[in-house]
């Protein structure tokens, strides 16, 4: 029989294989008081020999994601996927907190994909170009969790104080902003548009973090960009 732990902030949780393992404001894994977050959110359970990861709430999707983003997945509510990959990274925002649990899988079906290491200067994910800006861009909003150490609860900064450390106006922020959900979303990231014709959804920066964490867009590697002055576009 696989094991399964989770860790979140330093702290590791066994879930019991013939119980429902909840996480939220309340249950087996409390994570803190946020009026935003599920009293219950996530439930793990064990079913068919797999280990599930349940999404039980009524407004917040999640963004799970091998340890090396190879494969990611948005779980949105009243849905459920099997845990499978030997390090899962868990990501999710509750009004301006964004939360990243870890579950480890002993054995586990399946390997992690493993990613060739861009060449330096690369900016290219899937067929789109990103300039410096817009990676400036991305970095400013992730700073908090890629200077956490581990996992834990993160702030997003507003754009307004991601605009002023990158010493930009708030309308230039922006507008690099809507860019950026552009590009993604037509690759196939979901989560930055609302629904169909009402354009890019409103809580865009918290879903474009937890994609650029989870998916490894951007790491810790790339905070020396914040420093790095450009000429407006």
């Amino acid at each position: 029989m696989t094991e399964l732990a989770v860790e979140f902030a330093g702290e590791w949780f066994r879930p019991d294989p013939d119980k429902v393992f909840e996480i939220g404001r309340e249950g087996d894994l409390e994570l803190d008081d946020n009026p935003y977050l599920h009293r219950r959110f996530l439930q793990i359970t064990r079913s068919g020999g797999l280990w599930w990861l349940g999404n039980v709430g009524g407004r917040l999707a999640v963004t799970v994601c091998d340890a090396a983003g190879g494969v990611q997945s948005w779980l949105s509510p009243g849905n459920s996927l099997p845990i499978v990959f030997p390090s899962t990274s868990i990501v999710f925002t509750a009004g301006p907190t964004t939360y990243e649990l870890l579950a480890r899988l002993e054995p586990a079906p399946y390997a992690e994909i493993r990613t060739e290491e861009p060449d330096g200067g690369a900016t290219t994910i899937g067929l789109i170009p990103f300039t410096t800006s817009q990676r400036q861009l991305v970095v400013a909003l992730c700073e908090p969790m890629l200077r956490r150490d581990g996992t834990g609860v993160s702030e997003i900064p507003s754009s307004a104080d991601a605009a002023a450390r990158l010493g930009w106006t708030t309308t230039r922020f922006n507008r690099k902003l809507d860019n950026v959900c552009e590009k993604l979303d037509r690759i196939g990231v979901k989560g930055l548009r609302g629904r169909p014709g009402s354009g890019l959804a409103t809580n865009r920066r918290a879903r474009l973090v937890e994609y650029a964490v989870a998916s490894r867009l951007v790491s810790a590697e790339d905070l020396p960009l914040l420093d790095v002055e450009e000429d407006a576009e």
